[in-house]
Order: structure tokens, then sequence, then C-alpha cells
């Protein structure tokens, strides 16, 4: 048998294709770790080193993955990868973080920053204000004062970086405009800045005077900023705040590492733990009836729309999906609407029949009971669909040998429709009980989270689930402490995952039980 031998010219060809492409492949490589570079650079100038790291550790492994071919099989990993890093892992270890610091309301800003801020402060230096007019020719004109000579500046529109050089006037004073049509100007003048002869910088300070500022604080060696009048602001970075010689603190305060006090506050607080305790209880309560009163809801529905006998089923389909097809938050509001205790349209039905007129938004128990409704209401829908379609894959001859037994409709329900959709409706039920486990979008739209729980040091209403009861704390309080919001999001989070594994498993053993009975 004789020996095949390849092409001597198609080898060579395949050859320099490889090289083109391995060309190609290093140049965009290479492109793609500059372009990487850039970004790393422009974070860490921009002061955000963290980020920085992220964008140059993901940007490194990129580069490792397709550049080298024995990382072949992880470039279809990597994406996936990637993605639950970047919006799963990096969200949830960053509140975590937030929660073991002060950052709030009164600490936004870098120590950095606080210290300029205070260094900035400057206040009228007395004795040095300067009545001034705006000549015809739009030039500032300061007359003689005592034994301070009159000075005059170069026109206004010729200020460089809105500064003017004032000089000595010797002579009769030049015509100047009315206070009126300098008035009229009040707003460019009091961008300018002018500079006197003797190094004085003036700037407006009223209708008709300017005059020059000084500066507040100095900072001596130690980092201690010390006023004109000889009081002293000591940086403290244990609490995040100067403070004056009797201990006040003073405002605005920077971000430092306070450890687990965000969380001691909320396991010991009684201000914060007996509030969280019974939103807590009111929030598994909420998810769990969402949960069970839409799935009811919506196969109840679902198995009246597979009855046979039914007319008029397409219409039926179409007015019972409408709340799926309209945006919730749409439908929340109109609810809103709806419920008013005044005006609403509810209770003006309830009162025209019954003489009654509930306060849906005032009584702690009345609110809950809205919330339930409206959100069975956007949610039965989605039930319905998912019931409907398994209800199809429920063979026929059960019924059939069912209806021969003399079993009646709720027995034939629960010893044969139930059994055979709950397995593929146990995920299902699980994302829903979380969803409305974390539904902040309902509680905020329809009852803001009021009324409020009395006697709390913390925002916390009778309707606020937890996910809400936090964004008020973060976002919706004078006194907002994301800090402490970071803390209970975290909380938030082992907990939720806790219940949803124990549901995941409660439901899994309630469905093999159900299948497995004859």
């Amino acid at each position: 048998m004789s020996e095949i031998t390849a092409d001597p010219v198609v080898t060579e060809t395949a050859r320099e294709e490889g090289w083109a492409w391995r060309l190609i492949k290093g140049g965009l490589l290479a492109i793609a770790a500059v372009a990487g570079l850039y970004m790393v650079w422009g974070l860490y100038l921009a002061g955000e080193p963290i980020l920085a790291a992220i964008v140059f550790a993901a940007a490194a492994v990129s580069v490792m993955l397709f550049g080298w071919a024995r990382f072949y099989t992880w470039r279809f990993v990597f994406p996936g990868v990637a993605a639950v890093a970047l919006f799963i892992l990096l969200p949830v270890l960053y509140t975590s973080a937030i929660g073991f610091t002060n950052f709030g309301s009164r600490n936004l800003l870098t120590f950095e920053r606080v210290q300029d801020y205070h260094l900035a402060k400057q206040e009228r230096a007395e004795g040095s204000e300067r009545s001034f007019g705006l000549t015809t020719e739009g030039r500032l004109f300061f007359p003689a004062s005592g034994e301070r000579p009159a000075l005059i500046t170069p026109p206004i529109v010729e200020a460089a970086d809105d500064k003017l050089v004032a000089a000595v006037f010797e002579g009769e004073p030049p015509e100047t405009l009315p206070v009126k049509e300098v008035l009229q100007n009040r707003g460019l003048l009091q961008t300018l800045e002018v500079e006197a002869p003797d190094g004085a910088t003036l700037t407006m300070s009223g209708l008709r005077d300017f005059a020059s500022s000084e500066s507040i604080y100095t900072l001596d060696e130690d980092g201690v900023l010390v006023g004109r009048d000889g009081h002293r602001l000591v940086p403290d970075h244990d609490t995040g705040f100067y403070q004056t010689k009797t201990g006040e603190a003073v405002s605005p305060g920077w971000r430092v590492g306070i450890g687990f006090d965000n969380f001691t506050q909320v396991l010991t607080s009684d201000g914060v733990r007996q509030p969280m305790l019974q939103i807590f209880v009111w929030t598994c309560v909420f998810a769990f009836l969402s949960m069970a009163l839409t799935f009811t809801v919506g196969i109840v529905l679902a198995i009246i729309l597979e009855w046979p006998h039914l007319a008029y089923k397409g219409v039926y389909r179409v007015l019972l999906i409408l709340p799926y097809a309209v945006p919730a938050f749409i439908s929340i509001l109109v609810f809103r609407g709806l419920y008013n205790q005044n005006f609403g349209e509810i209770n003006l039905i309830l009162s025209s029949l019954f003489g009654i007129k509930p306060n849906w938004f005032t009584d702690p128990f009345l609110a809950r009971l809205m919330l339930l409704i409206v959100n069975v209401w956007l949610g039965y829908p989605y039930m319905m669909l998912l019931g409907m379609g398994f209800l199809q894959s429920v063979p026929r001859d059960h019924y059939k040998a069912a209806a021969l037994e003399g079993s009646g409709p709720i027995r034939t329900f629960m010893e044969i429709t139930l059994p055979q959709i709950l397995p593929p409706f146990v995920p299902l039920l699980i994302s829903s009980f979380a969803f409305n486990f974390n539904n902040v979008v309902l509680i905020l739209l329809l009852t803001r989270g009021l009324p409020d729980i009395p006697g709390t040091t913390i925002p916390a209403g009778s309707t606020d689930i937890l996910g809400s009861f936090t964004f008020r704390i973060a976002f919706q309080d004078s006194g907002q402490d994301f800090g402490l919001a970071g803390a209970i999001s975290t909380l938030i989070f082992i907990i939720t995952g806790i219940i949803a594994y124990a549901n995941f498993r409660a439901m899994q053993r309630l469905a093999r039980k159900r299948s497995a009975r004859p």
C-alpha cells in the first residue's frame, strides 16, 4: 500500500494562514490589554483603587484565557462566571463592606475632602469692606476711603478666569451706572475676584460693597485645624469627625471602619431590633400568603378554563390575562387611587352599600390586607398560565378511571391533578416566594411602608418588608444611614438564602410524597 503524502503547497498555505491568524489574534489581545490598562489607570486616578483592581483582574484573566490554548475550555465558562461575579457577588460584597463602616448622610466624604472643606472656609475680614461702582465702560471703581486710595479695574470683559487686577486711580471719579443697572449684573459681579495693590483679594460681599476674606482654619503639623480665635479641631479617626475641645463632633464627617457596630445595633438595640423582628415576621407572612394565594387562584381559574363545556373560553382567557399585560407599576398606582380613603371608588361603593369607609392606609391590618389583594391581582395570571400548561400534561385516562370509581371533583384534584402538577411548580413557587420576599416596588408605590410603627428610633412601617425597610433607612430618612442599611441587607441576604433553601427542601419532600402515593 502506497503512503499518502501531504501536498507541500497546501501545507505551506495552511502554515501561512496559521501565522497570519496568530498575528491578528496577538494584535487584538494587545489592543484589549492596552485598553484595559488605560481603564485601570483612569479609575486609579479618579480615586477608585478597588474598582481599578477589579478591572485589572478581569482584563488579566481575559487576556490569559484567550491568549493561551491550554485554557481553551475555560473560555466557555468565563462569561458566566464573570457575570455572576460582576452582577451578584460584587454587589453583595460591596453592600456587606458598607455594613462595616459609618457611611451615612453625615459621613459621605473622605478625610482629605473633609479637611479641604474646613480649610476652604472663609469669613469677611473686619474693616475690609469697600464700596464700589460700575463705570459706563464696564470697569469696577472703588472710591477712596480713609487712608485707602481709590482703585479701578480693567473692563470686566477682559477678566481672565474671573480675576481682575486693580490699580490705584488718581483724578476725578468716573461716571458710574445707577444701582438698578448694577443689580442687573449681580450674578456676574459675584463671580469676580479683584486683586488690590496691597495683595488683598476682594469679592462681592453685599449689594454695594466688596470685601476681602480670610481663612477660618489653618493646618498645623499634627493635622489639627487651628481657628483664628485659637480654638482647635482634632480629627478622630474612630468616629470619623473633627472634634472640639469639649468632644462635640463637627460635620461633615468622613467614612471609617467601625467593625461590627452596625450589626450589634441591629441585634441589640430595642429601637432597631423590635421593629425589625416585626417586619421580618410580616415579610415571611406576606411572601408565603402571596405565593399560596396566587397559586390557588391561578390553579382554580386554570381548571375552570380547561373545563370542556365552558363557552367563550377565548374571551375569558384574554380578560383574565389582562392584569399580566398591564405594567405592574401602573396597576399599583391605579389601585392606590381606588383605595383612597376619601375619594376612592372602593370606599364609595362600600359606603353606599354598607355604610362603611375602611381606613385602608392608616389601619395596619387593613393596609396589609390591601397589599395582599393587590399582589394577588398582579400575580395570579402568571400562575394561571403555568397551570393551564401543566394541566395539559395530565393523562386523560386518569380522569376517566377516577370517574368510573365515582370520585368527586375535589378528590380527583387532590389525588390526581395536584400530585402531577405540583413537582414542576416547586421551583416556580420558590421563585415566587423569593420575589415577594423582596417585592419592594409594591410596598413603595402602594403604601410607602405606612402606617409607621410607634416607638421606633428608625423609619419602620407596619407594611414594610425587609427590603423597603432597608430602602427607607438608606435613602428616605433625613438621617440616611448607609452603613446600618448595609448591615441589614447582609442579614437579609443570609436569611433569604436560608429560607429559600428550606422551602426548596420542604417542597421537594412534599412533591415526592404526593407522587409516591398510589
